[in-house]
């Protein structure tokens, strides 16, 4: 059973260690708008802020994410 509180944030103890106990809940953040589009190292797509409440104010609703598989063991991203 989770609580959540007036700010999105999700609180919900686990036995399991390697689950988080605070989580945000699925319509907080951005979501994917439109396609990923694929490029020579990797990938790049739209996001949209989603209607939630704000921690920080002065959020961007648009933003481009890419993603870039640099190593085996190394993934760069930049929002």
């Amino acid at each position: 059973q989770s609580t959540c509180t007036l700010r999105g944030c999700c609180w919900s103890p686990e036995s399991n260690t390697s689950v988080p106990w605070c989580f945000f809940s699925s319509n907080h953040g951005y979501k994917v708008d439109g396609s990923i589009r694929s490029t020579e190292a990797g990938f790049e797509t739209t996001l949209t802020r989603l209607p939630s409440p704000s921690f920080f104010g002065n959020d961007i609703n648009i933003v481009l994410l890419t993603g870039e598989y640099q190593t085996p063991n190394r993934f760069r991203f930049k929002v």
